[in-house]
């Protein structure tokens, strides 16, 4: 897995409001009638709360009114408003976490479609489980904004501007009093809420560290225990796990201090008005019912100023998650396909052609790993490629799939620059079979089927008999339906490596690839496995690299690689004669360079 840290993609402003919600938008235009449905019934819930201080103060003075049938009347209009808003708060919670799961949804989808198809260099700057924890810590808590937090601050909005207009109808002395509170408690709103924003996103910044951390080691386990590597392993984890702990510490104490600065605040005004209110009462200057109103109104406006200061947080939190999430939609990929891309044969002939090329990998851009490489193979030709560690083998199968592009020179299938390309289109050409195959968590069927996923059950079984694994196939419990276990951890690496030459059988493309396809079978296997793929190469161009010599010794022409250019190629009787680099490789791997030569 490809090594960084959370700060590896480009940085942006960091806003400090909770603007960076706005980039939530494209996800929510298209539900906009469930944003109408949940806006109606928001404004309902939001006026029967407003009515109902009203319905409590007719209550209040109809007792003493004389009239127990408007007394009555009374009561049953508080019950009606009360139900009304019982049924609104249920709509109301219906379609604002439907939504709030379908947007989350949305954006999970978009950025695995996204990063899904980033180029290694991507990765080569970005940890796997930071973008993993992108993906599910940061969506949770748009999740919870928009399912819950977003309506709640609306409603409150609502609530704070319906209630103070009200309660200006009802006493415009007492309103007054009230509106000298709001300065007061929106400071420390502010200025302690831009606090919490920071926190909250380097918190998300060292959560996404840790599992990242979390993911590699996991992924890699019997390694860390193979090597006594568990403490501290498991060290490095806490660690991680720890500094996101202070960093939450830090957000959580910044949030309790302004909970208890503005409820402070809030509560103390509201007693003083209270007691200037009740001195009113006394006085004759309003009824009781009147004051009860104003308390009720008083109430909910400063429990919707508390409630927004809570909100607050919350939205700044999904901001910094939002400006994370949006870094990663709009990364830019260093390989991208041509707007209008030139097409492909249905069935294309398999001609291949380096010119020229010279490619640094992004995390070494001082190293050649190609300098001025040349290379034609023909259609249908079997060309292998040696030489030793590092000298450019891999990068022409990099560079053949278009994970890269050279910085100089070009590479063409069929007499076309993959460059013009779309790569979906060119990549269904190939056939590959890895050194280190990739198994995935499901059945051995459904693994060989990855190499052509419309194909059938018996097109399956022909491959894998043609690779050599139908009878340890057939020896698992379930047979072909058998679970091979995450990373094919219940098989041996020479059974991975007949499921991927399986998997490139089936796929049956016109150019197959090589990467050492039986380095990890025994001398049975390997030769049932030889036999199968020089079948298939007589059919298809065939490009191999391998370390074994003896694997490639019936190629048509060998290419000899040292340090990214070809030095030498021919066959492997001619190159041996020439007691060059190819020699002397052979010499190492056989007991005489008499036997090399046969």
């Amino acid at each position: 897995m490809a090594r960084g840290n959370p700060d590896s993609l480009p940085e942006r402003e960091k806003s400090k409001t909770v603007g960076p919600l706005a980039g939530l938008s494209p996800f929510l235009l298209p539900y906009r009638i469930w944003i109408a449905a949940s806006l109606l019934s928001l404004l309902v819930t939001a006026a029967m709360s407003l009515a109902l201080p009203l319905a409590v103060r007719r209550v209040v003075d109809g007792f003493s009114s004389g009239s127990l049938a408007l007394m009555d009347q009374y009561f049953g209009a508080a019950i009606a408003i009360a139900g009304a808003l019982a049924v609104g708060t249920g709509f109301r919670y219906y379609f604002v976490t439907r939504l709030g799961d379908r947007v989350v949804s949305d954006i999970r989808m978009a950025v695995y479609n996204k990063m899904i198809g980033m180029s290694p260099a991507f990765f080569d700057k970005v940890m796997t489980g930071e973008v993993l924890s992108r993906i599910t810590t940061d969506t949770t808590l748009i999740q919870s904004v928009i399912g819950s937090s977003v309506s709640v601050a609306l409603r409150n909005v609502l609530i704070f501007f319906g209630g103070m207009t009200l309660m200006l109808f009802t006493s415009v002395k007492l309103t007054g009093l009230v509106l000298l509170i709001v300065p007061v408690v929106i400071v420390p709103i502010m200025t302690l809420g831009r606090k919490v924003r920071r926190l909250s996103r380097e918190n998300q910044d060292k959560i996404a560290e840790s599992s990242g951390n979390a993911s590699e080691t996991l992924q890699a386990a019997q390694t860390v225990q193979a090597f006594t590597h568990e403490t501290r392993s498991a060290r490095r984890f806490s660690t991680l796990t720890e500094q996101a702990f202070t960093a939450a510490k830090e957000r959580i104490g910044a949030r309790a201090v302004m909970t208890v600065i503005v409820m402070f605040l809030i509560f103390t005004g509201i007693v003083g008005v209270l007691w200037i209110g009740a001195r009113d009462v006394r006085a004759g200057e309003m009824s009781t019912g009147a004051l009860v109103q104003f308390v009720i109104y008083a109430v909910l406006v400063s429990g919707a100023v508390a409630a927004l200061s809570e909100i607050w947080s919350e939205l700044q939190r999904a901001a910094g998650a939002t400006e994370r999430l949006v870094e990663l939609l709009v990364a830019e990929d260093v390989v991208v396909d041509p707007e209008n891309p030139k097409t492909l044969a249905q069935r294309v002939v398999g001609a291949v052609r380096f010119n020229n090329v010279s490619f640094s990998y992004p995390a070494r851009p001082g190293v050649k790993a190609l300098n001025g490489f040349d290379l034609e193979i023909k259609p249908g030709e079997t060309v292998a490629l040696v030489g030793p560690s590092g000298a450019g083998k891999s990068t022409v199968f990099q560079l053949l799939f278009r994970f890269f592009d050279p910085q100089s020179g070009s590479v063409s299938l069929d007499g076309a620059d993959l460059r013009t390309l779309k790569r979906e289109a060119f990549r269904a050409q190939l056939a590959y079979v890895p050194q280190d195959p990739v198994i995935f968590a499901t059945s051995a069927m459904e693994n060989i089927r990855f190499g052509r996923p419309d194909a059938t059950d018996d097109e399956v079984i022909t491959a894998a008999k043609a690779a050599a694994a139908h009878d340890f196939l057939m020896a698992l419990p379930d047979g072909y339906a058998s679970f091979v276990g995450e990373r094919g951890v219940m098989m041996s690496g020479g059974q991975k490596q007949r499921i991927a030459i399986a998997r490139a059988i089936l796929r049956d493309a016109p150019v197959l690839l090589l990467d050492e396809a039986t380095s990890a079978l025994d001398a049975e296997s390997e030769l049932a496995v030889k036999q199968a793929v020089e079948d298939l190469s007589r059919e298809r161009t065939t490009l191999i690299v391998a370390h074994r010599l003896a694997t490639v010794k019936q190629a048509d022409r060998i290419i000899v690689l040292d340090q990214g250019r070809v030095v030498a190629q021919g066959t492997h009787d001619a190159l041996v004669k020439e007691d060059g680099l190819y020699a002397r490789l052979a010499k190492l791997q056989f007991t005489d360079g008499k036997m090399a030569a046969e």
